[in-house]
C-alpha cells in the first residue's frame, strides 16, 4: 500500500468522524435482514394479489408499465387514476377498456400497501438456487436486526468515541418503509427524535420549515419515503400506530413518497418536511459529510436533491458513496466524480476507493475484491477504520 493509499483512507476516516454527518440509507442495507429488494417486493406484491377482488384492476394498469416497472410505479400510477376519477363528473376511469370507480381505485392501493406493509414486517425470501421461498408470518418472522444494531454500535460507541460534545445528532435519512433503524438505536439506548411524539402510539408534531432539535438526542431519523408503522388519519393527521392496533381511525397507509396528483394531497406535508430536512442537513457553508450505503442512485428526486446542494458555490459537503461498481457506477456518479466539485466526491467500492476521477486507491489483489461498498463491510470501517477493514 503506497503512502498515498494511506493518506487517502485516513482522509475517508476523518470524514466518517465528522462534527456534521449525515447518512442516506436505502434498501440495499436491510436485504441481509431478509427483506426484499424492490423487484423481489413486487413479485411479492403481484402473487398476493391473485385471487383478490383487485387483481383485475391491478393487472390492467400492470399491462400499462414498461416491463422494468416495480411496485412503486404501480401505485403511483393508480394514485394518478386515483385523481382522475375524482375529477370527473361520473367520479370514474377507465384502464385498459374496463371504468372503475374512484373507491376501487383507491381500495386496490391501499391494499398493496397493506401487503407491502406485511411482506416487510415478517420478512420474506424469494426462490433461489432451487430453495423455495420463505414467506415470514406473526408466528414465524423472518426479519433480523443484527447487521443494523452492529452499525449503531459502530457508529455511536466507536465512530464517536469522544465525540458527544463537539458533534451535532448524527442525521440518519432512510428511503426503506422498515423500522429496522429506529429499532436498532431504540434497543441501543440512543435517545433520538423521527418527528413525533408519544409512546407506542405517537402523533406527528414536526412540521414544514421548522428545525430538528439539537439537545438531548444523538440521532435524527428522517424516513424520506414513509414507513410501515406511518398512518393517515383524519383531518390529515399522521399517526406512529403499532401492529394490529385498531385506533386511532385511519384513512390508509402512508409509505409512498407521492407524486404530484390531488390523490396525494392530504399526504403531500409529512413527506416535503422529510425533504426539507434532507435539503438543509447537505446544503449551508459547513463542513458536512453525507455517507451513502444501500442506495444505488435510481431515484432522480434525492439525486437532484445531492446535486444541487454539491454544484452550490458556497457548498463545502463532500459525499462519500459506498457502492458496488460491478459493470460500472450510476450515471450521476460519473459525472459528479468528473464535475469542477468531483475533488468531494468519495466513491468507495468492491475496486477500491475513487476520489474525483483518482483512483482506484488500494485495489485488491487479483480475483479478489472488497466488501466495503456492504452494509456489513461499513460498519467494519466504523469500528476499525478504513485500514483496519482491509
Amino acid at each position: 500500500m503506497t503512502d498515498q493509499d494511506n493518506d487517502w483512507l485516513e482522509q475517508l476516516d476523518r470524514h466518517l468522524a465528522s462534527p456534521c454527518l449525515a447518512w442516506l440509507l436505502g434498501a440495499g442495507v436491510s436485504y441481509g435482514a431478509r427483506i426484499p429488494l424492490m423487484y423481489a417486493l413486487t413479485s411479492r406484491i403481484n402473487a398476493m394479489a391473485v385471487g383478490s377482488p383487485h387483481e383485475p384492476l391491478i393487472k390492467a394498469v400492470r399491462t400499462e408499465l414498461p416491463d422494468s416497472s416495480h411496485i412503486e410505479h404501480l401505485l403511483s400510477h393508480l394514485g394518478d387514476y386515483a385523481a382522475l376519477a375524482e375529477r370527473s363528473r361520473a367520479n370514474t376511469a377507465q384502464i385498459d377498456t374496463v371504468t372503475y370507480t374512484h373507491k376501487q381505485i383507491t381500495d386496490a392501493h391501499e391494499a398493496i400497501l397493506g401487503w407491502i406493509a406485511t411482506t416487510i414486517r415478517w420478512g420474506y425470501i424469494p426462490a433461489a438456487n432451487g430453495k423455495a421461498e420463505e414467506i415470514g408470518a406473526p408466528s414465524n418472522a423472518l426479519t433480523r436486526i443484527d447487521e443494523h444494531s452492529a452499525f449503531v454500535a459502530a457508529l455511536f460507541n466507536t465512530a464517536q468515541a469522544g465525540l458527544q460534545d463537539r458533534r451535532r445528532p448524527v442525521r440518519i435519512f432512510t428511503t426503506n418503509y422498515d423500522t429496522l433503524i429506529e429499532d436498532a438505536i431504540a434497543l441501543a439506548h440512543i435517545p433520538y427524535w423521527d418527528g413525533f411524539s408519544g409512546g407506542a402510539i405517537a402523533f406527528r408534531s414536526h412540521r414544514f420549515g421548522q428545525d430538528e432539535p439539537k439537545t438531548g438526542i444523538r440521532a435524527c431519523v428522517v424516513k424520506l419515503h414513509g414507513s410501515i408503522d406511518w398512518h393517515l388519519g383524519v383531518e390529515g393527521k399522521v399517526w406512529r400506530v403499532r401492529d394490529l392496533d385498531f385506533y386511532p381511525a385511519r384513512r390508509g397507509r402512508i409509505l409512498i413518497h407521492p407524486q404530484a396528483t390531488k390523490y396525494a394531497a392530504t399526504q403531500r406535508d409529512p413527506f416535503a418536511a422529510q425533504f426539507d430536512l434532507f435539503r438543509r442537513a447537505i446544503s449551508g457553508g459547513e463542513d458536512n459529510v453525507l455517507a451513502v450505503c444501500g442506495y444505488s442512485f435510481g431515484d432522480d428526486h434525492i439525486n437532484q436533491e445531492i446535486e444541487l446542494c454539491m454544484a452550490s458555490a458556497d457548498s463545502r459537503t463532500t459525499l462519500v458513496a459506498f457502492i458496488k461498481q460491478g459493470t460500472g457506477l450510476a450515471d450521476c456518479l460519473e459525472r459528479w466524480k468528473g464535475s469542477q466539485w468531483g475533488s468531494r466526491v468519495y466513491v468507495v467500492t468492491e475496486a477500491g476507493l475513487y476520489v474525483g476521477n483518482q483512483g482506484p486507491f488500494h485495489a485488491p489483489g487479483d480475483g479478489k475484491a472488497h466488501n466495503w461498498w456492504t452494509f456489513e463491510g461499513v460498519t467494519k470501517i466504523l469500528r476499525d477504520g478504513a485500514e483496519g477493514s482491509l
